[in-house]
C-alpha cells in the first residue's frame, strides 16, 4: 500500500478517533510555561502537566500529531541534517495518549494493529524491544500479540527507560523497528552494528509508572500513562518504499522547488536536503513568533537560517532565496496547518530580511575562511579565527564548524568559548534549562476565580507559603504566599499584571502585592501584619483604583490589535504584551517603522472606538469553535479546551481570561507614548489610557511652550520657527565648507613644492594635520589638475582613525592602480578601501601606523614606475 505522508497523518487521527481519543492540535514549537525546554520536541510536551497531575482534561485519552524542533539545547540535529537518511530540524511526531486510562496492553495492541492492519505492513518486517526487566511488555508481545520471542529484544541501557528530566515522571519503554532489508547495511538494536540503517525504529511506547526522586528511587504513580510516538517521515519512508526520509513526496516536491529556486540540476546534492530541512523549522519557528536574533530561540533561528543560506550559495545561488520556497511548503502542509498559509507574508518578509542582511557579508566571511584553510598548518581553524568570523561577519562558530569539515578541518571550540564567553553565554542563555520536577511546590486545590464580577468576597485560607515550604502561621511582618479556595484576584496571566489589595482575618491582615497561578491554585504573594493561619476565614479586597487602571489598559490592547490590523494589514499578529496600571506595552509582527501619519491615525481609530462606548461581551465557547468563529489567539498564550471571547463591538473579538471595562467608554482616552523595534520584525508599542494618557498630553503640552519661549515665538509659530532655524544652519554650514575648501585648496599649492620624482613622474605623498577626512577629495581633484602627470597620496590621522585617499593621473593608470596602492597601505593601518582606477579611498584604526605606512609608498611605486 503506497500512501502520501498527509494520507498518513489523517489515517492515524482517524484510527485514535476511533477508539475515543479526542483529537488535540499540535501545540506551539516555543513551549507555553515551560522553562525547561528551548523547543517542544515531542508530542507529550504539551500535556506534560496532565502527567504531573497539576492539570485536568476533560478526557483521558488524546491524539496529535506534534510539529518538534531539536537544533538546540540539549536535544540538537542540525550538525547531521541533511547528511544522513533520517536527521531533521523539524520533525512531525505522531502520538496517543493515556493519561490514567489504558496501559500497556492496549497501548502495544493500538500501536501493532495500526502498523500491521490500518497501514498493512508485513509482520514478519517487524521487530521489538522492551526494558530488559520488564518482563510484563515482554509477555504482551510473546503470548497477546503473537510476536516471536527472537524477535523480542531485552534492552539495558536508557534508550530503553525515558523520563521527563533528572526527576519526575518516567517509566521503561517500548520500540517498534523496522527491517529494510539485507541489501542495506546496520544490525538490530542492542549490536555492535545497530547505528546502520537497516533496522529503524518507527514507533516508540513509553509506559510512564514512576517517579523519580532526587535520590534515584522510584515510586509508583498513582495512575500509570500512555505516551507514544511515531516519526510521520520514516513510517512514510515505509509506505512509500524509499530508504531515506528525504525522498518522501513532501521532501521530495521541496527539493524540486528548492533546485529550481537556486538554479541547480544536481537532485542528489545533499546541500538541498539541508535547504529543504531548514525552510521547514524556519518557517514554523517564525510562525510561532521565534524572530531571528542574537539570543536563546531567535539565535538558534539564525543559526538555521544562514546554514540553509550558505548550501544555496554552494549551489550556485546569485541572489536572495531562501524566503521564496515559503510558498513551496505552504503547498505541501498548508492544509494541516492553516497558520502556515496565515502566515504566509510574515514569513516570507522575515525570511528575507534576514538572507538580505547575512548576504552583505558572507561573501567576504568566506573569503577570509577560506584563506586561512589555504593556508592552514594542521587540522584545526584557531578559536580567534573561528572568534572574528563570528564577531566580524556574523558567522556562528558552528557554520565555521560546517565549512571546515567538508574541508577536512576542525575548529578550537574551546579557544573560541574563551575568546568569547560573554557573548555565548547571551546566546545561549534561553538553552540553560533545568527543573526538578519534585522541587517544585505543588499546591493540590483549585481556586475558584470571581473576580470577573466581584471585588471583594469571602474565602478560606487553604495553604499557606513561607520560604518555599508550607506552613500552618504567618506572622506579623513575615513575607510568604497565601492560597485561598476563591478570590477575586486576578492572577498573572495572558500579559495582564495580578491584582494587589488586601486580605483581612481576625489576627491580623495580609498585604498582598502580586497574584499568580500555582498549578490551579491562586497564589497570593505579600506581607503578614499580625498572624495569619490555615484555615482562617478571609475577607478578599482588591485595590480597586490599581484593577480599574489594569481594566482600562488590557481594554486598549484588544482596540489598538484591530487597529493595527486595519492600518498596517493583516500580517499583524501579536508577539507579545504587558498590562500593568501604569501602562500597557503591546508587541507585533511588521517590517519597519511606523510613520508618525500612522501613529495618528492608530491613535485616531483607538479613540473613536473608545467613544463609541461599546459594551463588552464574553462568551465561554470550544476552543475550535472560537477560531472558527474568528477569534483571535495570543501569541504565548496557553488556552484550555473552554475559552473566554471578548467581543468590543464589531471591531475586536479575542480570545482572552483577562479582566475588562464594561464598556470602551471607560478607557476614557488613548494615548501612545513609544514605537520601537525589539528585534527583527517585531515592533513594540508603549501606550497610557485614562489619566495617565492625560498626564502624557499635558507634558507634552508644557514642553512645545518651553521651545516656544526658547525660540521667542508662541506654541502655535514652533515648526515654522525651528525650519527657519534649520535653513540658516544649512546655509552657515555651506558656508563653512566652501572656506573650508577654499583653505585646504591653498594648502594643496603650498604642497606641490614638496613632490618628488620616481623615473620621471612627480609623487606627492603627504600627512595632513587639521583636515576633515570630507576635504580631501577636493584637494586630490585639485593637485591631480596642477601636478600634470604624477601620483597623490594623502593621509589624515584622527584620534581613532586614519584616512587615506591616492589619486593617479589618468596616463598612469595602467601601471600604477589607485584602489592597489590604497590598499597597500590601508593593511597597515588597520583597513581596507577602495575605488576607481585613478581615485581611491580607504579607513584604518590604526592611525599611530600613518606615518611609516605613508613612508613605504616610495618603495611601493619604484617597482612599478
Amino acid at each position: 500500500m503506497t500512501l502520501s505522508t498527509a494520507d498518513i497523518r489523517q489515517k492515524f487521527f482517524d484510527y485514535f478517533k476511533q477508539h475515543g481519543h479526542q483529537s488535540v492540535a499540535s501545540s506551539s514549537l516555543v513551549p507555553a510555561d515551560d522553562p525547561t525546554l528551548l523547543f517542544t520536541n515531542a508530542g507529550m510536551n504539551q500535556f506534560k502537566d496532565v502527567f504531573l497531575g497539576t492539570e485536568k482534561r476533560s478526557y483521558t485519552r488524546a491524539v496529535s500529531s506534534q510539529r518538534c524542533v531539536r537544533a538546540g539545547g540539549k536535544h540538537n540535529d542540525l550538525e547531521n541534517v541533511g547528511y544522513t537518511a533520517r536527521h531533521h530540524t523539524f520533525f512531525e511526531m505522531m502520538g496517543n495518549f493515556s493519561f490514567g486510562d489504558y496501559f500497556k496492553k492496549e497501548a502495544i495492541e493500538f500501536a501493532w494493529n495500526f502498523l500491521t492492519k490500518e497501514l498493512g505492513l508485513a509482520k514478519d518486517k517487524l521487530l521489538v524491544t522492551v526494558f530488559h526487566n520488564d518482563d510484563e511488555a515482554f509477555d504482551i508481545w510473546e503470548n497477546h500479540i503473537g510476536v516471536p520471542k527472537e524477535k523480542i529484544i531485552r534492552i539495558d541501557t536508557a534508550d530503553n527507560f525515558w523520563s521527563m528530566g533528572d526527576t519526575g515522571p518516567c517509566g521503561p519503554c517500548s520500540e517498534i523497528f523496522y527491517d529494510h532489508g539485507e541489501h542495506i547495511w546496520g544490525g538490530p538494536p542492542g549490536t555492535p552494528e545497530e547505528d546502520g540503517d537497516r533496522f529503524i525504529e518507527i514507533w516508540n511506547l513509553v509506559f510512564m509508572q514512576y517517579n523519580k526522586q532526587e535520590d534515584g528511587t522510584m515510586e509508583p504513580l498513582p495512575k500509570p500513562s500512555i505516551d507514544t510516538g511515531m516519526g510521520l517521515e520514516r513510517i512514510s519512508a515505509i509506505m512509500q518504499d524509499v530508504h531515506s526520509n528525504y525522498e518522501i513526496d513532501l521532501f521530495e516536491r521541496l527539493i524540486k522547488a528548492t533546485a529550481e529556486v537556486v538554479g541547480t540540476t544536481d537532485l542528489e546534492n545533499k546541500s538541498l536536503r539541508v535547504i529543504a530541512d531548514h525552510i521547514r523549522s524556519c518557517s514554523f519557528l517564525i510562525c510561532d513568533g521565534v524572530m531571528p536574533g542574537n539570543e536563546g530561540r531567535g539565535y538558534v533561528l539564525r543559526r538555521i537560517i544562514r546554514r540553509a543560506v550558505r548550501h544555496g550559495y554552494k549551489l550556485g545561488a546569485q541572489d536572495i532565496f531562501f524566503y521564496k520556497l515559503v510558498a513551496a511548503l505552504t503547498k505541501e502542509m498548508g492544509e494541516a496547518y492553516p497558520e502556515l498559509a496565515d502566515q504566509q507574508p510574515v514569513i516570507e518578509k522575515v525570511l528575507r530580511v534576514e538572507e538580505e542582511q547575512f548576504s552583505k557579508t558572507l561573501s567576504r566571511g568566506m573569503a577570509m575562511l577560506n584563506d586561512v584553510l589555504k593556508e592552514l598548518d594542521g587540522d584545526t581553524v584557531a578559536g580567534d579565527v573561528v572568534f572574528k568570523l563570528y564577531d566580524t561577519y556574523g558567522f556562528p562558530a558552528d557554520l565555521t564548524g560546517d565549512v571546515a569539515r567538508e574541508h577536512g578541518y576542525k575548529i578550537d571550540e574551546e579557544g573560541f568559548e574563551q575568546a568569547m564567553q560573554e557573548q555565548r553565554q547571551r546566546a545561549q542563555k534561553a538553552s540553560n534549562f533545568g527543573m526538578n520536577y519534585n522541587e517544585q511546590l505543588r499546591v493540590e486545590h483549585a481556586t475558584s476565580f470571581t473576580g470577573y464580577t466581584d471585588v471583594e468576597g469571602q474565602a478560606n485560607v487553604l495553604e499557606l507559603i513561607k520560604d518555599n515550604a508550607f506552613t500552618d502561621t504567618l506572622k506579623d511582618g513575615e513575607e510568604g504566599v497565601v492560597v485561598l479556595d476563591s478570590t477575586p484576584f486576578y492572577a498573572e496571566a495572558g500579559g495582564q499584571s495580578g491584582d494587589a489589595g488586601l486580605l483581612q482575618v481576625a489576627g491580623g491582615e495580609f498585604v498582598v502585592t502580586d497574584t499568580q497561578k500555582m498549578g490551579n491554585a491562586f497564589a497570593h504573594y505579600g506581607k503578614a501584619v499580625g498572624n495569619i493561619k490555615k484555615g482562617d476565614k478571609a475577607t478578599a479586597k482588591i485595590d480597586r483604583e490599581n484593577r480599574e487602571a489594569i481594566k482600562k489598559n488590557h481594554s486598549a490592547t484588544h482596540l489598538l490589535h484591530a487597529a493595527l490590523r486595519e492600518v498596517l494589514g493583516e500580517h499583524v499578529t501579536q508577539k507579545g504584551s504587558l498590562v500593568e496600571a501604569q501602562r500597557m506595552r503591546f508587541d507585533f509582527s511588521h517590517f519597519e517603522a511606523i510613520s508618525s501619519d500612522q501613529i495618528a491615525l492608530l491613535e485616531r481609530r483607538v479613540n473613536e472606538e473608545v467613544r463609541a462606548n461599546h459594551a463588552l461581551a464574553t462568551e465561554l465557547m470550544d476552543l475550535d469553535e472560537a477560531k472558527a468563529s474568528g477569534a483571535m489567539a495570543l501569541f504565548g498564550e496557553k488556552y484550555d479546551e473552554k475559552v473566554r471571547v471578548v467581543t468590543m463591538g464589531p471591531f475586536s473579538v479575542e480570545l482572552c481570561g483577562g479582566t475588562h471595562v464594561a464598556h470602551t467608554g471607560e478607557i476614557g482616552l488613548f494615548k501612545i507614548v513609544s514605537e520601537s523595534g525589539i528585534a527583527s520584525g517585531v515592533r513594540r508599542i508603549e501606550a497610557v489610557t485614562g489619566e495617565a494618557a492625560i498626564e502624557v498630553i499635558q507634558q507634552q503640552q508644557a514642553t512645545i511652550n518651553q521651545a516656544a519661549g526658547l525660540l521667542k515665538t508662541d506654541a502655535s509659530n514652533v515648526l515654522q520657527r525651528l525650519s527657519a532655524l534649520q535653513t540658516q544652519t544649512k546655509e552657515l554650514e555651506k558656508a563653512l565648507g566652501a572656506a573650508k575648501q577654499k583653505l585646504a585648496s591653498q594648502q594643496g599649492a603650498d604642497m606641490l613644492g614638496q613632490a618628488q620624482e620616481i623615473n620621471g613622474v612627480k609623487v606627492l605623498v603627504t600627512q595632513l594635520d587639521g583636515v576633515e577626512p570630507k576635504a580631501l577629495r577636493g584637494m586630490v581633484d585639485d593637485l591631480k589638475n596642477r601636478i600634470g602627470e604624477g601620483v597623490v597620496v594623502l593621509g589624515v590621522a584622527g584620534e581613532k582613525k586614519a584616512s587615506l585617499i591616492v589619486g593617479v593621473t589618468k596616463q598612469l593608470t595602467a601601471k600604477v592602480k589607485a584602489g592597489e596602492l590604497v590598499n597597500y597601505i590601508a593593511g597597515q593601518v588597520g583597513g581596507k578601501g577602495g575605488g576607481r582606477p585613478d581615485m581611491a579611498q580607504a579607513g584604518g584604526d590604526q592611525p599611530e601606523n600613518l606615518g611609516s605606512a605613508l613612508d613605504s609608498v616610495t618603495s611601493w611605486l619604484s617597482d612599478k614606475l
